[in-house]
């Protein structure tokens, strides 16, 4: 199983990304979406999960993946290639970067916010950014 986490990485909002203030991504009919999971996740519990963490926790929350089944349906769903944090909607509909420290562990910070800007100009971090939401 590859390493799919993110180091020292800052993933920038997408250059189309439609917010100038960053917003909580709110759940729609009492169903939590993928943003709204990962949004919960990351913001309650910064700097304790790894991409690979949330990736799979949203997906075995999503799927019904019980305790017991866990770490084999982790390393399934790993077998194969994942999308990485830079597709979130997060990044590309909410205005939230994402950082990604020395071990992989990730928070969020507001577009806005002094701490986005500190991050995206931070020399010492690998620069990247959400995906666009449109082609072109």
């Amino acid at each position: 199983m590859k390493d799919q986490n993110n180091y020292d990485t800052f993933i920038e909002v997408a250059e189309d990304c439609p917010v100038e203030t960053a917003e909580v991504p709110k759940a729609k009919g009492g169903v939590k979406s993928v943003p709204v999971l990962q949004y919960e996740m990351i913001a309650n519990h910064p700097y304790r999960y790894t991409q690979e963490d949330v990736l799979f926790e949203v997906f075995a929350v999503r799927n019904g993946i019980t305790e017991q089944r866990k770490q084999a349906e982790r390393e399934k769903f790993f077998s194969k290639g994942q999308p990485c944090l830079r597709t979130s909607s997060l990044g590309k509909r909410y205005g939230w970067g994402i950082h990604c420290d020395s071990q992989g562990k990730v928070a969020l910070y507001a577009v806005e916010s002094d701490d986005y800007r500190r991050l995206k100009d931070d020399p010492n971090l690998k620069h990247v950014k959400a995906m666009r939401q449109s082609r072109n």
